[in-house]
């Protein structure tokens, strides 16, 4: 199957939809799904990869708040999630940003290789590799216009430790962007194949 294909256009917009749930779930309670936040740091390790699906750890589950986030974003007229919808359209909007920085993607690289080796010694959400993977975000992505805003519970947005979580959340979101757009996922395409993206959204939760 050709990697510009629906599903992996689908599957990539879900680990966005996921990156921006896990940002709002971390802000506001200070904890995140445990499964979603796993599948979704462990893309950002996955330089090389077999499929779109093995960069979320080889099955749809890993994706599966995603999937769910992204269903009940597309259904209806009316946003669903304004706080989440507007952190997928930043991220979008930063990727394609950082694609004419070739400098920033150096020291990304250099940061993922970094945290690779880390996994070696720690977990994958060890808070060493998570405090790498936040700093990676802070250096880069950080330095671009206009910057995310999260809003949240102060009483955890203050805390490093989740700070490092959300950084490292937004990016796993700049990862499945850059997958979208490899997957041949424009602006464009979004906005005219929404009733296809939507079918195959309702195969993939069916996989469920």
């Amino acid at each position: 199957m050709s990697i510009k294909s629906i599903t992996n256009q689908t599957l990539a917009l879900a680990g966005i939809a996921q990156a921006a749930a896990l940002v709002e779930q971390l802000a506001s309670t200070g904890n995140a799904d445990a499964l979603a936040m796993q599948a979704s740091i462990a893309s950002l390790l996955k330089i090389d990869s077999a499929s779109v699906l093995d960069v979320y750890g080889g099955s749809v589950n890993g994706l599966k708040l995603g999937l769910k986030q992204l269903d009940m974003q597309m259904t209806g007229y009316k946003i669903a999630n304004a706080q989440q919808a507007r952190y997928s359209a930043s991220i979008v909007f930063l990727e394609h940003q950082l694609e004419t920085r070739k400098d920033l993607l150096k020291t990304i690289n250099t940061g993922i290789v970094r945290a690779q080796a880390q996994t070696e010694h720690f977990d994958l959400l060890h808070e060493n590799v998570l405090a790498n993977l936040g700093d990676i975000y802070q250096n880069t992505i950080s330095t671009l216009q206009p910057r995310i805003m999260v809003n949240g519970d102060q009483a955890y947005l203050s805390r490093p430790e989740i700070a490092n979580k959300i950084r490292a959340c937004l990016l796993a979101g700049i990862r499945s962007a850059l997958l979208w757009k490899q997957c041949g996922g424009t602006r464009w395409k979004f906005l005219f194949y929404r009733k296809k993206i939507q079918a195959e959204l309702q195969t993939l939760l069916k996989q469920l």
